[in-house]
């Protein structure tokens, strides 16, 4: 099975069957307190999505996991090869990926750190989608029931994953979705499950901050993208990140291979801290009867 979990030791080592430990970031959980666990589609998403809350509740002494469900062999290679092309090598491209992976989480003092090994899919369409080993392909319970695993070891008191739609419709995200939900049941219920989101006035903002940096953006580019966001009054939980706004920023540029990254580090840190610096959550399932809106995932548990 690809990336079966051979677990950590409990005290920030990692491995996947067949590979060492490698430690990412110190800390004894039986020493600590809450525990939150994200759980996302490819590296870098930990960052683009979570990277503040992950910084922030780690700086406050919360155990942080980051489950990682594929390797992102569909993503660029080097000098920009994608997937097809004559330089773009998929295992290699997951090898570069895993190791910026590991980078971004060292940045974000991220805990424990997770992969399933499952292969990227690629975007909607393409044939990736099918083939041999991708995500998209895997039946929901068997991912789920290693997930399941995870869950039962750490004991996250707060989960985090995407929407029905992953978000923007990628196949990754959407069955990063179901995988998670599932393995929810599987395991028993944490405190806490959020789904992560933006308010549906983002990609705007992204255009606005990126032509106040000097970068032209069509706004008619942005109104041919997919859906995405939610109404401010259908977003539950509100996070200020803004004081770990650089930590996310770094995590971000960890994954200096992809070229989707660039758009937002071109921002410079100060615009970046503008556009990032609140991370946004509808809170799909709780147990602690914490008032909405909240601005901590962690209310009703502290």
């Amino acid at each position: 099975m690809p990336g079966a979990v051979a677990g950590p030791d409990r005290s920030g080592w990692v491995c996947t069957v067949g590979e060492l430990p490698r430690r990412i970031y110190g800390g004894d959980m039986d020493n600590r307190g809450l525990t939150l666990m994200a759980v996302h589609a490819h590296p870098d998403d930990e960052a683009t999505s979570t990277g503040g809350v992950l910084a922030r509740y780690a700086a406050e002494g919360v155990t942080t996991v980051v489950v990682t469900c594929t390797d992102g062999r569909c993503g660029d290679g080097l000098e920009g090869a994608k997937p097809g092309d004559a330089g773009h090598d998929p295992e290699a491209v997951a090898a570069m990926r895993r190791r910026e992976l590991e980078a971004a989480c060292a940045v974000l003092k991220v805990t424990h750190l997770e992969t399933l090994g499952y292969h990227d899919s690629g975007m909607m369409g393409w044939a990736t989608n099918t083939a041999p080993g991708a995500f998209w392909t895997v039946p929901v319970a068997d991912a789920a029931q290693r997930l399941a695993e995870l869950i039962r070891r750490y004991r996250p008191d707060v989960v985090i994953t995407y929407d029905e739609n992953g978000g923007y419709g990628h196949p990754d995200h959407i069955q990063t979705h179901r995988v998670t939900m599932a393995a929810v049941e599987l395991a028993g219920h944490p405190a806490k499950v959020y789904w992560s989101t933006v308010p549906e006035s983002w990609m705007h903002d992204v255009a606005a901050l990126l032509r106040d940096a000097g970068v032209e953006w069509d706004e008619a580019e942005v109104a041919e993208l997919p859906p995405m966001g939610l109404p401010a009054d259908q977003i539950s939980t509100w996070i200020d990140t803004t004081g770990v706004s650089a930590q996310k920023y770094d995590a971000l540029a960890a994954h200096a291979s992809q070229g989707d990254g660039a758009l937002f580090l071109g921002l410079g840190k100060e615009r970046f801290a503008r556009l990032m610096g609140t991370e946004t959550f509808v809170r799909v399932l709780d147990t602690t009867g914490a008032p909405t809106p909240e601005d901590d995932l962690l209310a009703g548990l502290r």
